[in-house]
């Protein structure tokens, strides 16, 4: 697969609107989650590293990518941990190991915890699991929302733009910021992203955070070092709290670690893979 959108080729209606979904390659079962405001794109350049090895199950979120959701679908953090159950119980994928980004982290952990998920073990890169986790620009937009629902397109389009280019370290060519940017922009786009920001609260979290310590599987938490939108004393209270996590930084990325260090990601992500779902036949 080249470095690109990867195909969504099937699609599944679940009880909370439909989802775009597709698998690469063959061999134990490994389920991506993307986190917001992205989709499987993010995952262009590790899901094929893994595929080489494991059956890779990528999707897009509700209310994100080719998962198209209606203007006032329920498109919040409760909703998506959901979807991860609906879609692991459609697939009948038993044992997987499971990747988390952003609020796919706790999408995957509700999954787990509140909805009784099994899983071999988790990755969780940047991930929003402990509060607080809403930025301060998606906290401005929170208490402007009517202000940026009348706004010029052009003008949101511009600070969207913005915020996306503090979520790298680095810096993020035109083409890859036009692919994250251009399903949030036209005016059906300007009210999906504040739709979503609408729903964000932090309290849809706690019932994760009580539970945290119930965590028995092995827990891989990877962390861009530079991250601007949950700092790395996010990522430490996720290892404090969960008994089985350890704690790998990748310098030189911020949140969206997979864009500064794709190879790196893909290393990690490997390498923690076979170790909890293969073990020493890899």
């Amino acid at each position: 697969m080249p470095d690109a959108t990867l195909e969504l080729s099937q699609t599944v209606e679940l009880p909370e609107g439909v989802i775009a979904w597709d698998v690469y390659g063959h061999g134990p079962p490994v389920v991506l989650v993307h986190g917001t405001p992205t989709s499987s794109y993010l995952w262009r350049r590790v899901a094929p590293v893994l595929s080489e090895t494991f059956s890779v199950y990528i999707f897009d979120l509700l209310g994100y990518g080719r998962s198209r959701a209606q203007a006032q679908a329920d498109v919040s953090l409760p909703v998506q941990g959901s979807i991860v159950t609906g879609l692991l119980d459609h697939w009948g994928v038993q044992g997987a190991g499971v990747v988390g980004h952003d609020i796919g982290g706790a999408a995957v952990l509700r999954a787990h915890l509140i909805d009784g998920v099994p899983f071999a073990c988790a990755a969780l890169l940047d991930a929003v699991v402990t509060r607080p986790w809403i930025t301060a620009t998606t906290r401005h937009v929170q208490a402007h929302l009517d202000a940026y629902k009348t706004m010029p397109g052009h003008v949101y389009k511009q600070i969207v733009a913005t915020h996306l280019r503090t979520a790298v370290h680095g810096t993020i060519d035109d083409a890859t910021l036009e692919a994250y940017l251009s399903q949030w922009t036209g005016a059906d786009g300007q009210a999906a992203y504040l739709r979503k920001v609408e729903l964000f609260d932090e309290d849809h979290t706690t019932a994760i955070e009580a539970r945290l310590g119930e965590v028995k599987v092995p827990v891989q938490v990877i962390w861009g070092q530079h991250d601007a939108w949950l700092p790395i004393e996010a990522a430490e209270r996720v290892v404090a709290r969960v008994p089985t996590a350890r704690l790998t930084t990748v310098p030189d990325a911020g949140h969206f670690v997979m864009e500064d260090q794709p190879q790196e990601v893909a290393r990690l992500l490997h390498e923690f893979f076979a170790s909890c779902l293969i073990g020493d036949a890899a």
